[in-house]
């Protein structure tokens, strides 16, 4: 008796928001995966889900897969780890089940699979053991910066790419070398983020956008932002092309 070939894992990039900056080849998988799957937070859609709307195959089964928790613990603390292990694992092992049984499955990622997503915890777990291919995505980035009309980097221009949460001394080092910046995992760091780029002499020209390419998107010089909690989908860019041009 011959055994069935396992199924392929295609992971696909998202896009930041707008379905329509959707590739080709991530809808075309999207339209014909036998099974979908996807991470949530608690008692919300998903945001990659929401941009797949519309795109699933009617006959495909959906994963869900709900976050154990968020931002409510620190990432560095031991009980966050923990939960999100076993998130992880037990994600890993549902989806292993249906390629074990020949079927492909379509795991959706915001944004691009490999930048921050949590696809890459997937990927560590199975890619030893199944069939893979990744699709990238655009970039949140690449769609904020787009939607603000703000070119980024000329000629030798250095990016950096930091995340808010680091400590202030941290990310004025990270920045100082940089042309250009992009700050992301704003939240509850928002004034000190701010407070580092002022001290750098880069607050000037930073801009904040917050849910760039989604209908409910807000692009604000940072002056013109209050201090406090910035929501998920939100970053500061830091222009470069400071020089002739």
């Amino acid at each position: 008796m011959t055994a069935t070939p396992p199924g392929t894992l295609f992971t696909l990039g998202m896009g930041p928001g707008d379905p329509e900056l959707l590739t080709l080849k991530a809808a075309r998988i999207l339209g014909t995966a036998p099974v979908v799957a996807y991470f949530a937070k608690a008692g919300q859609r998903g945001h990659a889900r929401t941009i797949a709307e519309g795109r699933i195959g009617p006959a495909a089964e959906e994963l869900r897969f709900d976050y154990p928790v968020t931002v409510e613990i620190p990432h560095t603390d031991g009980r966050y780890v923990d939960a999100m292990a076993g998130c992880y694992h037990a994600a890993a092992e549902a989806i292993a089940a249906r390629l074990g049984q020949g079927l492909d499955v379509a795991l959706l990622c915001e944004g691009d699979p490999f930048f921050y997503g949590s696809s890459m915890y997937l990927f560590d777990r199975l890619r030893d053991r199944f069939p893979m291919e990744i699709v990238p995505g655009v970039l949140g980035m690449s769609g904020c910066w787009a939607q603000a009309k703000l070119p980024m980097t000329h000629g030798d221009d250095v990016l950096a790419v930091v995340p808010g949460t680091m400590t202030a001394a941290a990310l004025a080092d990270a920045l100082r070398g940089a042309d250009a910046a992009v700050v992301m995992k704003l939240g509850r760091n928002l004034a000190k983020v701010r407070a580092v780029l002022a001290a750098l002499g880069r607050a000037e020209r930073a801009v904040y956008v917050e849910r760039g390419t989604m209908p409910t998107a807000r692009i604000l010089p940072l002056a013109e932002v209050a201090d406090g909690a910035a929501p998920y989908f939100s970053m500061i860019l830091v222009p470069g092309r400071q020089g002739p041009r």
